[in-house]
């Protein structure tokens, strides 16, 4: 953005060096842009029970940065929900747990991305070409509880969740 501010200012003023030095950079960074947005990246989802060793690696490892997005999470309460990695390049990119009721409303535990691949690609992913797998666990909206954080706040809006009242209570939620 602020190349292009500078192209501009050197059209105004008729500035030669600094319209070429900022053209210059402005077709640098757009090269880079197109290269990162335009890579082909292969996702795929993982289930897992919640007792598993690397689960736990995952989640001491990342343990302080979980906590600013779900500050009530508790891996003991993993057993016997739906859980599931997302994985990306073949790296745990997302660790995702919810307790699906039977009315189909998956209750968010963690959904837990790590900060490296926080570009919504994964969200996407998840939320829009993964939906069916949800669906067939009986998932007919997913509900965040306690979304307190204002980026995982961000992060929904954008990915379609609204405010809704779940059980008296103000949520973030999405049906599928």
């Amino acid at each position: 953005m602020g190349t292009v501010f500078f192209i501009v200012y050197s059209l105004i003023l008729n500035a030669i060096p600094v319209l070429l030095t900022n053209g210059i950079l402005f077709i640098i960074n757009l090269y880079y842009l197109v290269k990162i947005y335009g890579r082909n990246e292969a996702f795929d989802v993982l289930e897992f029970k919640g007792e598993e060793k690397l689960v736990d690696k995952f989640i001491h490892f990342y343990q302080a940065d979980i906590k600013d997005y779900f500050p009530d999470f508790k891996s003991e309460g993993m057993n016997g929900n739906l859980n599931f990695v997302v994985l990306r390049d073949i790296v745990i990119a997302n660790m995702f747990s919810a307790t699906v009721s039977e009315n189909g409303d998956a209750a968010i535990l963690i959904n837990y991305t790590t900060q490296k691949y926080r570009d919504y690609k994964v969200g996407t992913y998840l939320f829009d070409k993964e939906k069916q797998l949800l669906i067939d666990k009986g998932v007919k909206r997913i509900v965040y509880k306690n979304a307190i954080n204002k980026k995982h706040q961000l992060f929904l809006k954008k990915m379609g969740f609204t405010i809704e009242d779940v059980d008296g209570k103000s949520c973030y939620a999405k049906s599928l």
